[in-house]
């Protein structure tokens, strides 16, 4: 049996990928957090919801997360260490915080 195409994640390492490409968090009402990334020269605005509760998001989660986000799954996979390791993705290295995951 193969790896899956995208593997769940918690929700901590979900966060800790959107703080590695910018994103901001701009509020929650109840479980759901909303994090936000400003437009940029190329990509969009993005809002990613992240809904805390959950000890693992599901594949549909996961790829709804990672639609939302505006990047490849490659590129959200590869933002920290342990979730490249994961997915089987290279590790991106975005930034200083992100070597430490």
């Amino acid at each position: 049996m193969g790896k899956r195409s995208t593997p769940p994640l918690t929700p901590a390492e979900v966060v800790a990928i959107l703080k590695s490409w910018d994103f901001i968090k701009k509020g929650q009402e109840g479980s759901h957090a909303q994090w936000e990334r400003t437009a940029d020269g190329k990509r969009p605005r993005s809002v990613v919801t992240v809904d805390m509760h959950y000890k693992d998001f599901d594949a549909d989660l996961m790829r709804n997360m990672i639609r939302q986000s505006n990047l490849t799954r490659d590129e959200f996979y590869g933002a920290t260490k342990r979730t490249a390791r994961k997915a089987s993705v290279p590790f991106l290295r975005l930034s200083p915080s992100s070597e430490t995951e």
